[in-house]
């Protein structure tokens, strides 16, 4: 792995369908995006090639992040492509990288595969594998919810 890319890897304890679903059906997403102890007060999800997202992350002590891009490829329950960009405080989109994630079945659930490219450094791409990390936390724990 290069400085300017990021590749993550998390065996979750859910089919690829049900982990496919929590990142494509917004009220779902909104559950478990972000690293822990954010929450999503603000979002769009037109979550179809071309469609557009945006999330507003707000941290425990109310700061708040938005992050947005477009969806590049969607194909259910197999892999998803979509730009990254976070957003300065009037809502100018800085660099932009490109998210792959892959949703591979495998013993005990799905091994989630995301690959995230190119960074402007590598304390970015550092810190964006901090926030996946976390993340992934709060999504295995999405999926392991009944209803999720």
């Amino acid at each position: 792995m290069s400085a300017d890319e990021l590749r993550f890897e998390r065996l979750i304890a859910a089919s690829p369908d049900e982990l496919f679903r929590l990142w494509t059906t917004p009220e779902l997403l909104i559950t478990w995006w972000g690293p822990e102890g954010v929450d999503i007060p603000e979002h769009v999800l037109d979550i179809r090639p071309g469609g557009e997202w945006r999330t507003t992350m707000r941290q425990p002590d109310g700061t708040r992040n938005t992050v947005s891009g477009k969806y590049l490829h969607i194909d259910p329950p197999h892999h998803l492509v979509f730009t990254w960009a976070w957003e300065d405080g009037a809502g100018q989109r800085g660099h932009e990288t490109v998210v792959e994630v892959r949703f591979e079945a495998a013993p005990g659930g799905t091994r989630l595969i995301l690959h995230q490219a190119r960074f402007l450094d590598e304390e970015s791409r550092n810190r964006h594998q901090r926030g996946w990390s976390s993340s992934f936390d709060c999504l295995a724990r999405a999926a392991a919810k009944p209803e999720g």
